[in-house]
């Protein structure tokens, strides 16, 4: 006999649009980076010109700029909504190095839980640290945009080069979550549609069943 099931609000409404703005946002700012950093690269490699964004340095500078609106705008909703609704407190914190560390010895030995509705250490540290890095990519963005009017913040990089430095690694961070992400993404399929519809399936007598 099949056991009756109830559903649980996993992601509120305005998460999921945050969600999915975001990632259209980032990805059209990662992509359209590309392209701004082949026309003056730090190092000696380029993007292939086939996974970037705006086909010349002028196309990919307006796509950059009209996704950092939408970015900047999107995140400004969602910090102010985290922090007044309790988001941020029920869902990422407490984190500490011991609790990370923790989860990390039982993953590897096959023994961390999955509770629907729940992140463990490391996907809370992993979620904190993301948006830290998009918010230094951001500050560092301006610095590499308005190094006059930025000088401050530019200063506090090591000037304009070292704005650009820390803009690339910020966009690496934040593509190295995405790909580790996907991953999961993709062994654990069940989490996706909840970001979708916001509800999940749990089975009467689950401790997360409404």
């Amino acid at each position: 006999m099949t056991q009756p099931s109830q559903r649980l609000l996993v992601h509120p409404g305005l998460v999921r649009i945050w969600h999915w703005l975001n990632a259209v946002a980032i990805l059209m700012m990662i992509t359209s980076g590309w392209r701004i950093y082949n026309a003056s690269p730090l190092f000696s490699f380029r993007f292939p010109n086939a996974i970037t964004l705006g086909g010349w340095l002028g196309g990919a500078l307006q796509w950059h700029f009209a996704a950092m609106w939408l970015l900047v705008i999107n995140l400004l909703i969602y910090l102010v909504y985290g922090l007044v609704s309790g988001h941020f407190r029920s869902m990422f914190f407490p984190v500490t190095p011991r609790m990370v560390i923790g989860d990390v010895a039982k993953a590897l030995r096959g023994r961390l839980p999955h509770r629907t509705g729940e992140y463990n250490a490391v996907q809370r540290a992993a979620y904190v640290l993301v948006i830290a890095a998009i918010l230094l990519t951001i500050f560092s963005g301006l610095a590499v945009w308005k190094p006059v009017q930025f000088q401050a913040l530019a200063a506090l990089m090591g000037g304009y080069e070292g704005a650009r430095l820390v803009h690339f690694f910020g966009m690496g961070a934040i593509t190295a979550f995405i790909a580790v992400h996907l991953c999961l993404v993709a062994l654990v399929p069940k989490t996706l549609w909840p970001m979708i519809v916001g509800f999940a399936r749990v089975k009467e007598g689950d401790p997360h069943a409404p």
